[in-house]
């Protein structure tokens, strides 16, 4: 079914690189007041004397006015949270954290380096991960590091940790919120970050929960976009208004970050396993409210197309969507290409399984009908889905991709410790 394309397509003309944004100083660290942020649950497990149940969870205090940066405890639990406000501040600190990380680069070995590299020193961060994570856990372990903080770390917590006991995710997050000042959780149940944050005095991150919901990664794919169709300048806040830090978005306006037609005409497609994919949904989630203009198309194999609930939520918020099956014909007028894999784990069974495997790969052939100017992402890791002979291709993004996932993750630690 194909829902009506609006926006007019961005023009041709290369981006132009703007002035960096400030470095942010990072005021007292947020006071440790218990402050509830979470959600109501969609689906929480079956409630026992200690475990929080979808009723019993208050409304979520940011999810009407967007102001993510502006909350006292800074959950990140889905891509809904960010409004363009939050999103501008995100960016631009990640801008930032960007340059930062070139400076200490540059630093003689053993010397003290910038001194924004210590912003973090004495905090604590907790990484919880229950399922297995190689980007999104040594990215966040590394941005932790690049602000000077320390890390606590449990991996395959399901069976390393006193979960194996019988333990309930509430009451780990109640102790680890006395060891540590924020915490990361990748986990396999759909809602369990809502769950966690509902206990929780300090910052959880959400690194993953299930088929749910990724926003961190959403955040550096969005971060990805920008940087890749329209430049640095995009990711400046308040650059929106004219001056040196502002550059043409093909469509006649400026590209800094109040623009609120900065993607307008912008094809994105997503293509592979859309249903378990937690990357895309919450990437769709991103674009459709908070980038007016953005067209997108999905390709995936019947068994894993995308959520009814994506789709309705793009149509409320007049976003253009369409589904395809031509994976050639669809790339050659994308503007972005994100690819993601086929999620065997997530099947329940093999016939299911063989329907979609293979189904969509980005080979040399498909990449040679794209725009000269497109991009490929992948959240990754990818299995077989874009052929290693793509890998030299400039316009192959993706380890570029995950390099930004580090920060980004710098701006929400930075954010959510020590403040704007």
């Amino acid at each position: 079914m194909q829902q009506q394309l609006g926006a007019a397509r961005r023009g041709s003309a290369a981006p132009q690189r703007g002035a960096a944004a400030a470095r942010c100083q990072p005021p007292p660290l947020n006071s440790r007041r218990r402050v509830v942020t979470a959600p109501p649950l969609a689906a929480a497990a079956p409630a026992t004397t200690t475990q929080t149940t979808a009723e019993s969870l208050p409304p979520y205090a940011g999810e009407g006015d967007k102001k993510w940066h502006r909350l006292p405890v800074k959950h990140v639990i889905e891509a809904q949270q960010f409004g363009r406000e939050a999103l501008d501040v995100v960016f631009a600190t990640a801008c930032d954290m960007e340059k930062l990380v070139a400076a200490q680069r540059r630093a003689p070995l053993g010397s003290a380096g910038p001194p924004d590299g210590r912003l973090l020193a004495g905090r604590v961060m907790a990484t919880l991960f229950y399922e297995p994570s190689t980007r999104t856990r040594l990215s966040f372990e590394a941005a932790m590091a690049r602000l000077g903080g320390s890390v606590l770390s449990t991996e395959s917590a399901g069976e390393y940790s006193s979960a194996a006991k019988g333990e309930t995710l509430e009451d780990t997050i109640r102790t680890v919120e006395g060891y540590a000042d924020a915490a990361v959780l990748r986990h396999f149940a759909e809602g369990s970050a809502r769950r966690a944050a509902s206990a929780s005095s300090i910052p959880v991150i959400n690194a993953g929960d299930g088929p749910g919901q990724h926003p961190t990664q959403a955040l550096l794919d969005v971060y990805s976009i920008l940087k890749e169709l329209r430049g640095e300048a995009a990711m400046v806040r308040g650059g929106g208004g004219g001056g040196s830090s502002s550059a043409s978005n093909g469509n006649g306006g400026s590209s800094g970050g109040g623009d609120k037609s900065l993607l307008a005409g912008a094809k994105i497609a997503m293509v592979g396993d859309l249903a378990h994919g937690r990357t895309a949904r919450s990437l769709a989630y991103l674009l459709g409210s908070q980038y007016p203009g953005v067209e997108i198309t999905f390709v995936a194999p019947p068994v894993v197309r995308m959520g009814e609930d994506i789709k309705q939520f793009l149509s409320r918020k007049g976003c253009a969507w369409q589904e395809r099956d031509d994976l050639r014909e669809v790339a050659s007028a994308a503007d972005v290409v994100y690819m993601t894999r086929i999620q065997k784990e997530r099947f329940r069974s093999e016939e299911d399984y063989a329907q979609a495997k293979g189904k969509y790969i980005l080979d040399k052939q498909i990449l040679s009908a794209m725009r000269r100017d497109a991009v490929v992402l992948h959240p990754l890791p990818r299995v077989d889905e874009i052929s290693a002979e793509c890998d030299s291709d400039p316009r192959a993004a993706y380890f570029r991709q995950a390099q930004n996932g580090l920060f980004v993750r710098m701006a929400l630690l930075k954010l959510a410790m020590g403040g704007e």
